[in-house]
């Protein structure tokens, strides 16, 4: 498990491009180019201004409980951040080595689509319960020593599920600060694959 997770943690340099598009990102910004483990990621809008979304990330109601909607904090020190946040976070912080992007959902979600660059860290791994738990923390870069956690040198993770209704990502912030894990190191994006979708940014489908 420690093995699987350290082969994904490999990330490449970002760079943002402009191009003539009519469906930018940001003013100037067309699209959002990195290499992650030798391999060419691009982030940009779908350009058809005539799209719309099908399937579950159209429903407007879901029962709550479960699905309730989520308040803005996931946990207290922990900053929430929207699209453009998240892929600063992208050039500069998972591509220095400093941070990853955690898709936090069952590896079935992720599978069907994620974001370009995440890494998919089921948000039960980190429970208390969990047998791979302490792998996953060392993975991450924190240190055991007399049954204590040192986070010094563990990554920044900013941590996303399915969208404001779903509770993977908060659950998964909230089980970490719980084992020591600083809230300063932590970033939650509320808006998830549902925002991520509805804005028509790229979508990966892990191979």
């Amino acid at each position: 498990m420690r093995m699987w997770l350290m082969t994904t943690l490999l990330f490449g340099v970002f760079a943002t491009t402009a191009e003539a598009q009519e469906v930018r990102i940001q003013p100037d910004v067309s699209k959002i180019v990195a290499t992650i483990r030798g391999r060419a990621i691009t982030i940009e809008r779908d350009q058809d201004q005539n799209h719309r979304l099908e399937g579950g990330f159209t429903k407007t109601s879901r029962a709550c409980p479960p699905f309730c909607i989520h308040p803005m904090e996931a946990a207290p020190g922990v900053i929430t951040v929207g699209e453009i946040e998240l892929m600063k976070f992208l050039q500069t912080t998972a591509s220095s080595g400093r941070g990853l992007l955690i898709d936090a959902r069952i590896p079935d979600f992720y599978q069907a689509g994620t974001i370009p660059g995440a890494v998919n860290v089921p948000f039960s791994t980190v429970d208390e319960q969990n047998y791979y738990r302490d792998d996953i923390l060392a993975a991450l870069g924190a240190v055991q020593s007399n049954n204590s956690w040192n986070f010094d040198q563990a990554q920044e993770l900013l941590v996303f599920c399915n969208g404001p209704w779903c509770d993977q990502s908060p659950t998964m912030i909230r089980n970490l600060i719980k084992v020591g894990y600083p809230a300063n190191k932590l970033f939650y994006y509320r808006g998830g694959m549902q925002n991520w979708l509805m804005l028509g940014l790229s979508v990966e489908v892990p191979g």
